[in-house]
C-alpha cells in the first residue's frame, strides 16, 4: 500500500478559513510538518485544494518520527571548497 508524504511548505496565515480547515483536516499545523496518509481519492482531493502550500511525495510506508528526523539531519563534518 502506498502513502502520501505531505509536508507543509508555506504558511496559511492570511488565507481563508476554509483553506485553513483543509490543512487542519490533513493534520498540518506548522511549517515543515510532515504527515502520512494512505493514497485515496479523499486525501488526493484535499491535497488538490491546498496544492500551492504543500509538497507531496508517494512513499511505500509511513516513516516514524525518528526516521523523518534522521532524513533531515545533514551529513557530519564539513566541506572545504576550493576556487
Amino acid at each position: 500500500m502506498s502513502y502520501f508524504r505531505i509536508t507543509l511548505h508555506r504558511s496559511a496565515i492570511g488565507l481563508p478559513r476554509r483553506t485553513r480547515g483543509v490543512l487542519a483536516a490533513l493534520g498540518l499545523h506548522r511549517r515543515a510538518q510532515v504527515v502520512f496518509h494512505p493514497v485515496s481519492a479523499q486525501f488526493a482531493g484535499m491535497i488538490m485544494k491546498v496544492k500551492e502550500l504543500v509538497r507531496v511525495d508517494e512513499v511505500e510506508r509511513p516513516l516514524t518520527k525518528r526516521e523523518v528526523h534522521e532524513s533531515r539531519r545533514p551529513e557530519p563534518g564539513f566541506w572545504v571548497e576550493e576556487k
